[in-house]
């Protein structure tokens, strides 16, 4: 027998009354702590709400949100008011689903938000099924937007992936969906969101890959689209046509998934491959135009935001014979001349630009080179020495010598290294002659020639340069060299090139007229006349001889350092064209001069120009005064070897003192290359053969018997004596420019392009 051992137990706890009187205690612990956890959350909404919903965007009238932040499209018409092109934001017709096949908006339901009739705003079982897919994958893998706050996003925010974008976007598609129903959200986002190549809205991007409405949308087209919005940019249909058409793949698997298609729709879809539309003519060779057109448009129409329609001062006759010139002449010709690239823009008297060819290939590369390249004009800034040296006394028969010359450590020379002798300054502008040239600057001063061409539109010419600037040392773009030289073909006058002459809203609303005026005068008539005289010697029988295409005409070559540049910038009372050919990179040309590819350019696009007007001189031209002093030719008696005072060394000249010692004989930017005078020009002096390739500068030449020895060198003093005043007295103040009352052109004349 067993005898258990006693157990002692504890009594039980108190049942009852007392274990009911804890129950409210506990009651009324867990509401205080949900009444804190509510205040905290309710706390924390408000500080969110002032962190970051303070600068929420409102949400304007359901009417406008059809227009709010809508990209504008620009129309261009050419002076004639003829359409050059469209460019900008395209937008079709508004659609709404009652005029679409049912299975358009099942495509965008499928790729963007399955469920958007059956969530609110925001849809929390897609977050949080796209955080376990980024958990999963340990990347942002999967987006959790509904289409009405990628709606909001588009009318409102930028692409930002901050929380703070994320929470305003979330509460701003709760602002749409109070105004508007589902259905007008999902057209509203239907016909707001971007399908790439410059196309807002379904219908626009139906129209622009298709060339149909998107009421004719087959099944295969619809998905495909539908795909776009997620990377419009990247999967545009003429950018990555499989691309796309992958992704159009898989909404048509989620739509069979949905039960919105059938078995056969899906197979039938599967095998058809959407066909694009034609490819638009687009631009054609206006790109250059548009692209300067659209910038000044839109600074000039005030920040105004519609459609634009912008009226450009371009004439298609001339742009065309602009671009075939440039292009045909660079490509045939200046293939085997290491030539790859050219540049023209032609000005009427006023400044407007006719045509503009800013390089041969826009789609290779959108540099304009007519307002962005800056390039070294050679011996077509020439032009600015001797208007300076006209205003300061000088004349075309004034004569200089064309002998040797030293400034420091720099000898320029003239290109095949020979002299003239005495020369009038109308001869030595004919020919080009280096010499000449930068004789004139050193007795001006450099800064005197500066402020000439400064005032007459070179802007980044500096203000105190060295004698470089004699033969084109500073860099100009071929628009400000050609709006330099409109100086002369007005008479004196500048003006503003300009490019946009109207800009309208599509509703007819002027924004911007070019107000009408005559040139401001900034160069005396008598001045201008010199300078058009001499500058048309350069064509009749300079340098400039390949751009002659028989009437009045006047121009200036220019080649730089190295052969780097070639140019013609010429004139006729009608029409100023300036040319350019080089390359991007700066690589020599096979010695290609001015006079040669450049006035090549310019005679052919010229002679279209010209086509059908009536030779004429300029209209303005002034006699020279009765009491102007005869010239007689003399000798320069000066030394150029010994340095001025104050200059010295390298630094001789402030800015620029020219090229390095070992560079100074045979470096083009200081020794132009514009030789191309005729056979029968006058004899040059001192002419000797080029140096071979181990020729040394520093020791002197040998020459055979039947080769005389170059002129030596003259003993002189800074100024030199001039000849049109006493020796004793420096060379008189600038004339100031008057006003003058430009002429009409005779009424027989019928010019094309009037004041």
């Amino acid at each position: 027998m067993t005898i258990d051992s006693p157990t002692f137990a504890k009594p039980a706890p108190p049942r009852g009354p007392e274990r009911r009187r804890r129950g409210p205690r506990w009651l009324l612990i867990t509401g205080v702590v949900l009444l804190v956890l509510i205040g905290v959350g309710a706390l924390a909404v408000g500080i969110a709400a002032q962190v970051y919903l303070a600068d929420a965007p409102q949400i304007p009238p359901r009417e406008q949100l059809w227009s709010i932040r809508r990209s504008p499209g620009m129309t261009f018409l050419d002076r004639n008011g003829q359409l050059i092109a469209t460019r900008g934001a395209k937008y079709g017709q508004a659609v709404t689903l009652a005029n679409l096949p049912p299975y358009v908006p099942k495509a965008f339901l499928a790729a963007e938000d399955r469920r958007f009739y059956q969530h609110g705003p925001v849809d929390f079982h897609a977050i949080l099924r796209a955080i376990g897919a980024d958990l999963r994958a340990h990347r942002s893998r999967e987006g959790a937007s509904t289409i009405s706050q990628q709606l909001a996003r588009t009318l409102f925010l930028k692409r930002d992936p901050s929380l703070k974008r994320k929470i305003q976007e979330a509460y701003l598609a709760m602002e749409l969906e109070q105004t508007l129903s589902k259905d007008e959200v999902l057209e509203l986002y239907m016909n707001r969101t971007y399908f790439g190549a410059g196309a807002y809205g379904l219908d626009a991007a139906s129209q622009t890959y298709f060339g149909k409405p998107a009421s004719q949308l087959s099944l295969i087209e619809a998905a495909t689209l539908a795909g776009l919005p997620n990377a419009p940019t990247r999967l545009a249909l003429t950018t990555d046509m499989p691309g796309a058409l992958a992704r159009g793949h898989r909404i048509l698997q989620t739509m069979r998934e949905e039960n919105w298609i059938s078995d056969a729709d899906l197979a039938t879809a599967l095998k058809t491959n959407p066909v694009l539309a034609a490819a638009h003519q687009g631009e054609g060779d206006n790109s250059y135009i548009l692209d300067l057109a659209a910038a000044q448009a839109t600074q000039l129409s005030g920040g105004e935001t519609p459609d634009l329609v912008v009226t450009t001062t371009i004439d298609p006759t001339l742009q065309t014979a602009g671009v075939e010139a440039v292009r045909d002449v660079v490509t045939k010709d200046g293939a085997h001349r290491n030539v790859s690239q050219g540049a023209l823009v032609s000005l009427a008297p006023d400044g407007a630009i006719l045509a503009m060819v800013g390089g041969l290939d826009h789609g290779a590369s959108a540099f304009n080179r007519v307002v962005q390249a800056r390039r070294q004009p050679g011996s077509s800034f020439k032009a600015f020495v001797y208007g300076a040296a006209m205003e300061h006394g000088l004349t075309p028969m004034t004569v200089r010598d064309d002998a040797p010359i030293s400034y420091g450590n720099w000898t320029p020379e003239n290109y095949g290294h020979g002299y003239a002798g005495p020369v009038t300054l109308e001869e030595a502008l004919a020919r080009s002659l280096n010499t000449v040239s930068v004789r004139l600057t050193l007795e001006l001063g450099p800064a005197t020639v500066a402020d000439f061409a400064r005032r007459l539109g070179l802007s980044d010419i500096p203000p105190n340069p060295g004698p470089s600037i004699a033969l084109g040392a500073y860099e100009v773009s071929p628009l400000e060299l050609a709006a330099g030289y409109q100086v002369f073909q007005t008479g004196g006058g500048r003006t503003t090139p300009y490019l946009v002459s109207e800009v309208r809203s599509t509703r007819g609303d002027v924004l911007y007229s070019h107000a009408q005026s005559a040139p401001t005068p900034v160069l005396d008539a008598l001045f201008a006349t010199r300078m058009v005289e001499m500058l048309k010697k350069v064509v009749t029988g300079g340098t400039g001889t390949g751009a002659n295409i028989g009437r009045p005409e006047a121009g200036k070559t220019g080649t730089s350092q190295n052969w780097r540049d070639a140019w013609f910038v010429g004139f006729t009372p009608d029409i100023l064209t300036a040319v350019w050919v080089g390359n991007d990179n700066g690589a020599p040309m096979a010695k290609v001069t001015g006079g040669e590819l450049p006035a090549a350019i310019w005679k052919r696009f010229m002679t279209v120009a010209e086509k059908g007007l009536p030779p004429r001189d300029f209209p303005w031209l002034v006699a020279e005064p009765p009491d102007e002093p005869q010239v007689t030719p003399v000798t320069d008696p000066g030394d150029y070897r010994d340095e001025p005072p104050d200059m010295s060394g390298d630094q001789a000249g402030g800015d620029d003192a020219g090229p390095p010692p070992d560079q100074a004989g045979d470096d083009p930017r200081y020794d132009d290359q514009d030789g191309d005078a005729p056979p029968d020009s006058a004899p040059r002096r001192g002419r000797r053969d080029a140096p071979p390739p181990d020729y040394d500068q520093d020791a002197p030449p040998a020459y055979g018997d039947d080769r005389p020895p170059p002129p030596q060198r003259y003993s002189r003093q800074y100024p030199p004596p001039d000849d049109s005043y006493p020796p004793d007295q420096g060379p008189p103040p600038r004339t100031q420019p008057q006003a003058r009352a430009y002429p009409d052109y005779p009424a027989d004349a019928e010019p094309r392009y009037r004041y």
